[in-house]
């Protein structure tokens, strides 16, 4: 984070300007808005400035620029298109530890303009630190577009009713969820159409009910890694989530979109690493579900590929624990989409089977004569500690000894390498790949070398020609 954002009381505090042009009027009503004091040093004034110096808006001195004017002010902005008197007020400006901006230049800036969605009292504000202008401008432009006028209308009376509220639902957790309800509901479509009493009388109502208070659980799939590739009702189920119980697979950009006052608890399971067991994470859910809490379950990939989300759903029947599922981007189709191996091909793959490698110790010896088929894709979860096992069983039920293979390694996400060959080399290649690692068993593996798209193509073409296991096909 190159900038922390704040949001500034400006009231009545002294703010120096400096240029008296069109760009110094746009950050001079900016500012004027807010309700600073504005001093502008400016040999003249535009017309626009000019009237804001004749309705007395602003304090105007025409005389050259001296650093004594710096003296008790909070804030700095220049906007001249002298560069030599420029770098002079940034410099005088960064002796006093004062915050300074000089239009248009980020290399002399300790604060920036952010681009401003302005819904007042709700305030949005986006920033590229400087590198990306024109992309923050397009985000805005996208902003506003969704944004409905009324939210500014809604957040000024729940702040009227805020103290009221608190008075009556002594949690904090109800609170929450009596303006959850609110905002997403039908006192959201009254004070959209303007019908403010309305609007009020309804809180008033809803406030008088009696909430009975139960816990959910929600199982979401958070997808392979890449957080773009989670669901918009993933997303908002983990908005609004109270616990969030997730996976080790789960990358640290999803977690970074789960509610900031949301309990995290990891419950991961890795192969070699110390893990939550299974009956515990069962336990935890039942625990906070019981104690009237949101609950999201957030695995990596999709809750009921590979995820046991269906146990968890039958510990949750069993203890009368309402609950739904959002399904997610499972690793075999994003990891391999974005390797470029397409899981069917008409010419390659008529078949794709997703497997674990990982069973219980009693679990079912898969069909290896079926898998073995050719032009069948496997994908393969969790196979990475087994992987000389398939190889063998594979080859020795006539799968080719020469069919391409690929292990991917954190798929999806930036870190990603894919790792080629053939049958043969599987358990060396799925060694030396970093953990997670989905493998791919089939002749649509060989398309990689062609279709790869994701990532520094360029890397992982080096990468390949070095280790001595690469098979191109």
């Amino acid at each position: 984070m190159d900038y922390l954002p704040l949001f500034v009381e400006l009231k009545e505090r002294p703010v120096l300007l400096v240029g008296g042009g069109h760009v110094a009027a746009r950050k001079a009503f900016l500012l004027l808005r807010a309700g600073a004091r504005l001093r502008v040093i400016a040999p003249q004034l535009c017309d626009e400035l000019h009237l804001a110096y004749q309705q007395e808006k602003i304090e105007w001195v025409s005389a050259k620029y001296q650093s004594e004017y710096l003296l008790g002010m909070m804030l700095v902005i220049v906007a001249t298109d002298d560069s030599v008197l420029n770098q002079q007020v940034y410099l005088d400006a960064q002796a006093r530890h004062i915050f300074v901006n000089v239009v248009d230049s980020q290399p002399q800036c300790s604060f920036i303009f952010p681009a401003i969605i302005d819904r007042n009292p709700i305030l949005i504000a986006i920033s590229s630190a400087g590198k990306a202008p024109v992309l923050v401008r397009m985000i805005r432009e996208k902003l506003e577009a969704l944004l409905p006028n009324s939210l500014g209308t809604m957040a000024t009376i729940a702040g009227k009713w805020r103290n009221k509220v608190k008075r009556q639902l002594g949690s904090f957790q109800a609170r929450c969820r009596f303006w959850e309800q609110a905002f997403s509901g039908k006192f959201a479509a009254l004070v959209a159409s303007d019908q403010l009493a309305q609007a009020e009388a309804l809180l008033a109502q809803q406030l008088k009910q009696k909430e009975i208070q139960q816990g959910e659980l929600a199982l979401v799939g958070a997808g392979p890694g890449d957080a773009g590739l989670l669901t918009l009702r993933g997303l908002q189920v983990i908005q609004q989530a109270e616990v969030v119980l997730y996976d080790s697979l789960v990358s640290p950009e999803v977690l970074e979109l789960v509610r900031r006052d949301a309990d995290t608890i990891c419950v991961g399971k890795r192969a070699g690493h110390h893990s939550v067991s299974q009956e515990e994470t069962n336990a935890l859910i039942v625990k906070y579900a019981q104690l009237g809490k949101r609950v999201v379950r957030l695995k990596g990939g999709d809750p009921f590929i590979f995820g046991r989300g269906g146990e968890e759903l039958e510990v949750a029947v069993q203890h009368g624990i309402s609950f739904q599922v959002i399904p997610g981007v499972t690793a075999a189709s994003g990891a391999s989409a974005y390797a470029g191996i397409p899981l069917t091909h008409r010419q390659y793959a008529q078949t794709v089977t997703f497997m674990t490698g990982h069973c219980k110790p009693d679990g079912i010896e898969p069909d290896w004569a079926s898998l073995a088929q050719a032009n069948h894709t496997l994908a393969i979860y969790m196979g990475t500690t087994k992987a000389e096992l398939i190889s063998q069983r594979l080859i020795k039920l006539g799968r080719s000894p020469l069919t391409p293979i690929a292990v991917i390694s954190c798929g999806t996400r930036r870190d990603q390498q894919v790792f080629t060959g053939n049958l043969t080399q599987l358990a060396q290649l799925a060694e030396k790949a970093p953990m997670p690692a989905l493998l791919i068993v089939g002749e649509v593996a060989a398309l990689h070398h062609q279709l790869a798209w994701f990532g520094d193509r360029q890397s992982q073409s080096t990468s390949s020609i070095h280790s001595p296991l690469v098979h191109f096909a």
